[in-house]
C-alpha cells in the first residue's frame, strides 16, 4: 500500500492521475475523493432487475448540489475527481468513516479499481439508517488507497481483449447491461 509521500511522488511521476487535484485531499495512506453532482436513481424498486437484459427504469439526476438519500434507497453517484492509474498500480475505494457511522454504505461490492483504469469512479450507495442522509456535491465521500504491483499487468484495464465496460467513464455510469442503447 502506498503511503502519503508515495502517493504524491506517483502523482508527480504520472503513475497516478487525479483531476481536479488538491494536495489537501491526501491522507496518511489514501486520497479522499469528493462527491460529484450526478446521480442515478432506479425506479420501480419492487420490480426485479435482470442483469442480462437492458432495463431503462432509472432516472438521471444531474447537476444537483444536495440530495437526501432515503432509508433503504440505492443510488449510483460519481466522484468529482477523475482518476487514472498505471498498469503497475491497483486501488481500492472505501467509504469515509464518518458517513459509515451515519449508515451510508458507499459501495456494495465494487470497491476494486484495476490497474490501467481511467475515469470517474461510480459509487453504489445505500442508506441503511432509518433517517434520510443529506449528500452534498463536493463533500468528501470516499477514499482511494493505492497498491503497487510486483510488476505491471500484461493486459491493463481497457485492453482491447478484456471488454472493459467502464474505461474512460465520465460521470455516473449505470451497469453495462443496463445502459440504454443509442
Amino acid at each position: 500500500m502506498l503511503a502519503d509521500h508515495q502517493i504524491r511522488t506517483n502523482i508527480v511521476l504520472g503513475h497516478i492521475s487525479v483531476s481536479p487535484y488538491l494536495a489537501s485531499l491526501i491522507q496518511p495512506a489514501s486520497l479522499d475523493l469528493r462527491l460529484g453532482s450526478d446521480f442515478i436513481r432506479y425506479l420501480k424498486p419492487d420490480r426485479p432487475i435482470d442483469p442480462e437484459k437492458p432495463d431503462r427504469e432509472f432516472e438521471r439526476i444531474n447537476g444537483v448540489e444536495e440530495y437526501a438519500i432515503r432509508p433503504g434507497e440505492f443510488l449510483l453517484a460519481t466522484t468529482l475527481e477523475r482518476v487514472g492509474i498505471s498498469p503497475n498500480i491497483a486501488a481500492r475505494v472505501e467509504g469515509k468513516s464518518t458517513l459509515g457511522r451515519l449508515g451510508l454504505i458507499i459501495h456494495s461490492t465494487a470497491g476494486f479499481v484495476d490497474p490501467g483504469f481511467k475515469g470517474n469512479i461510480t459509487l453504489e450507495m445505500t442508506n441503511i439508517n432509518s433517517r434520510p442522509i443529506i449528500l452534498r456535491s463536493g463533500m468528501k465521500i470516499c477514499q482511494i488507497s493505492f497498491y503497487r504491483m510486483d510488476s505491471p499487468v500484461e493486459r491493463p484495464y481497457g485492453h482491447e481483449k478484456l471488454g472493459s465496460h467502464y474505461q474512460n467513464q465520465s460521470g455516473v455510469t449505470p451497469a453495462a447491461a443496463l445502459r440504454p442503447t443509442p
